[in-house]
This record gives C-alpha cells, sequence and structure tokens, in this order.
C-alpha cells in the first residue's frame, strides 16, 4: 500500500479494510512496493506487523520489519495508488509468483491489463464524455465540443490532473515542454 503515515485516515478505504480485518482477528502485515522482490523465483518482503486504530492523528502502530516469504500469507491486498510506472507493473509480476499459495486481492494481471483510466472506455454509458489522447489538437477540439464547463486531462501515468478550461496554445507549450 502507499505510505500508512500519508493516508488521510478519515476517508482511506485501504484503512478501513484493515480496521474490519482487524476486527475479524486477522493478523495484519503492512508492506510498500519498494519492500518486496524475487529471490531464485521467489516472492519476498519486508512485512511489518500493523494493528491500526480509528483516530485522525494516530492510526497505526507498525512493528520491526522481518523478511517474509510473500506465499506464507493467507491473502494479500495490493492496494497502491498510481503512478502507474514501471516499479508498479514490476510489483505485479512479482506479485503473481504467491498466487500459487496465497490468495492476492486485485489479481496482479488484472491490475496491468485494467488501467483504471483506461478501463472506463468498456463502460462509456456510465462515464462523462471521455477522451484519451496524447495529442493536444484532439483534446483542444474536446474542449472546444464540451464548452468551458469541467474538462480535466489526467497523465496516463500519475495520479494528477490539469483543468484545461481556458488553455491557450501558449500554455499548451508551457505544459508539454514543463514534462521534459
Amino acid at each position: 500500500m502507499d505510505p500508512i503515515e500519508d493516508i488521510k485516515p478519515r476517508k482511506d478505504t485501504t484503512l478501513a479494510m484493515l480496521l474490519a480485518a482487524q476486527r475479524r482477528g486477522w493478523e495484519l502485515h503492512y508492506l510498500e512496493l519498494s519492500g518486496i522482490w524475487l529471490r531464485d523465483g521467489v516472492a519476498l518482503g519486508r512485512a511489518h506487523p500493523i494493528g491500526v486504530r480509528e483516530h485522525d492523528t494516530d492510526w497505526f502502530t507498525r512493528g520491526a520489519a522481518e523478511v517474509t516469504r510473500l506465499g506464507d500469507f493467507d491473502a494479500i491486498l495490493m492496494r497502491k495508488d498510481p503512478p502507474f510506472d514501471t516499479e508498479y507493473i514490476y510489483s505485479t509480476y512479482i506479485l503473481e509468483r504467491p498466487e500459487r499459495r496465497a490468495l492476492v486481492v486485485n489479481r496482479p494481471q488484472g491490475l496491468r491489463d485494467m488501467n483504471e483510466k483506461v478501463y472506463t472506455a468498456w463502460f462509456p454509458q456510465c462515464c462523462a464524455p471521455t477522451l484519451i489522447t496524447r495529442d493536444m489538437a484532439d483534446m483542444h477540439a474536446f474542449l472546444k465540443e464540451h464548452g468551458r464547463g469541467a474538462v480535466c486531462a489526467s497523465p496516463s501515468t500519475a495520479w494528477a490532473a490539469v483543468d484545461l478550461r481556458g488553455m491557450t496554445p501558449a500554455t499548451r507549450t508551457r505544459t508539454r515542454s514543463s514534462k521534459r
């Protein structure tokens, strides 16, 4: 999961799941993507035992990390916000290994195949008008088509959005060059 110390406890759904699991008597461990790896085909990780509680400023206690075979867990819940970058993709490959012994929730292949930004294309009837492109002219045409309402651009590799309302060619050039 994302760094637990950085979450917003009142609205974090992963924390809500951890609280529910703990109430049911499950032993909880916390790992970050940077703390998992493969060694000779075995998925391992630095697993911290954690306890969680409903509190705005003191919502968890984290114990010392222990190297653990991920396949020794009963279940692994993959909860990580984007960016959908190489670390994320490689983590899904690593998490495929313990699938043979542990229940991996949010199946690694599914996480790769069904990107949250693109998957909406399978359900256009449930979505606002959507454009997925990297072409700025197409974006401007989309903005013109939908007026100056709420049009939002979100990079496919990040958890961010850019408001396109009123974007001019000069702004477009600055935006494009600032990402290099």
